[in-house]
């Protein structure tokens, strides 16, 4: 059964382990303090739960709140924002996004380019490069991405430890959702994808980061782990694509 949490209400959250979309949603529900039942999902063998859950897409993370289900992380972190906003029906936790409409717009600006800009470049890197000159070419256009974050960083934190300001914030959790298989990819490439050389800022905020008590336990840190699973994933595709 779901947890019951503040007020009565059930969370369960559909996900695997290595996703930076479920690692998000989990990073949002820690910060807000809310209990919830984690369902680990099966990728290669979907649950009907899952299945039923998100028809359109079928896929994780799925949020199911009170039995209605909530799909897409981005999504559902905003849902969670509202849902249990801080100060409200005894919810714990800051809020992820600014209270003023133009720091919102903003951040929502910043966590669409991670997606938009990184994701491609992080799929690429792992899983698209049949060669040595397409994941470097990935790896280009994910620090090109990472360099105008460590300018966006200091827009948005205005010099404090987070994009959120004093703390973790909607940006921070998209990004930061990313980590755990950045430690992969910097095992993969042989230096830091994150490169205090060239985003001094980001190389900063992400030792913050993984060190909130939000982060901790959920983003991944066991790159032999990570790239082992890369592996059985590749596999797999393969054998589909036969």
């Amino acid at each position: 059964m779901p947890r019951v949490g503040r007020g009565g209400d059930e969370l369960k959250l559909l996900g695997v382990w290595d996703s930076p979309y479920v690692n998000r949603v989990q990073i949002v529900l820690n910060l807000k303090g809310l209990s919830y039942e984690y369902v680990e999902e099966d990728l290669m063998n979907k649950s009907d739960l899952l299945l039923g859950s998100n028809p359109v897409h079928k896929k994780v993370p799925v949020l199911i709140h009170n039995g209605k289900p909530i799909a897409e992380s981005r999504v559902i972190v905003e849902y969670l924002d509202e849902a249990f906003a801080a100060g409200a029906g005894g919810s714990t936790g800051a809020s992820v996004l600014p209270s003023d409409p133009y720091e919102r717009a903003v951040a929502r600006f910043w966590a669409a380019y991670v997606d938009d800009k990184v994701r491609p470049a992080w799929l690429a890197i792992l899983f698209g490069s049949k060669t040595e000159e397409e994941r470097a070419a990935a790896v280009a256009q994910a620090v090109a991405a990472l360099e105008t974050l460590e300018g966006a960083f200091g827009e948005c934190s205005k010099g404090k430890p987070f994009f959120g300001g004093d703390g973790v914030g909607f940006v921070d959790v998209v990004l930061g959702g990313y980590l755990g298989w950045f430690t992969a990819i910097d095992k993969l490439i042989g230096r830091r994808l994150i490169d205090p050389a060239r985003t001094p800022a980001l190389a900063a905020w992400e030792e913050r980061f993984r060190a909130t008590d939000a982060a901790k336990g959920v983003v991944p840190d066991d790159a032999d782990k990570l790239l082992e699973f890369r592996q059985t994933l590749l596999r797999w595709s393969a054998s589909k694509a036969k």
